[in-house]
């Protein structure tokens, strides 16, 4: 059995802000409680997002900054475990290096640091705390 079928564009926040807002709003601020005062920031408008749609609705998103930093990965929660946040992590990773970018790095959730070492990163450093949620930065490299 296949997953479903999600298509996946690189955007920008002028582009498609609602659709990337509401994944966003509905993940992070509802579900996981980061004020919203901490989800928008100034990295939005000069990041490449990554929106993946399933019968043209949104159904994940994720960002790059130019420094490197992958973030804001958010997947709805009926399609988790099925590949989205993978493939959406895969094609930022891909675009960094596209963009020569060697070294893209993430905070990680705590919880989350099975999926990302699946992924080819590594953590490094110690935890801190980042909206509330514990997180530890991670890195990917070309092996």
């Amino acid at each position: 059995m296949s997953g479903p079928d999600i298509s996946y564009v690189l955007t920008t926040w002028g582009t498609d802000r609602p659709a990337l807002q509401q994944l966003r709003r509905e993940v992070f601020i509802v579900e996981q409680g980061v004020p919203e005062a901490e989800e928008w920031d100034d990295a939005d408008p000069v990041s490449i997002h990554l929106l993946a749609t399933l019968n043209r609705e949104p159904v994940g998103t994720g960002r790059l900054d130019p420094a490197g930093k992958i973030g804001r990965i958010a997947v709805k929660a009926g399609l988790r475990g099925h590949g989205v946040g993978a493939t959406i992590l895969h094609l930022l990773v891909q675009e960094a290096y596209r963009r020569g970018i060697r070294e893209p790095w993430l905070h990680a959730q705590l919880q989350a640091l099975p999926f990302y070492e699946k992924q080819g990163f590594r953590s490094e450093g110690e935890v801190f705390d980042e909206a509330g949620i514990p997180h530890r930065r991670m890195k990917h490299a070309l092996e």
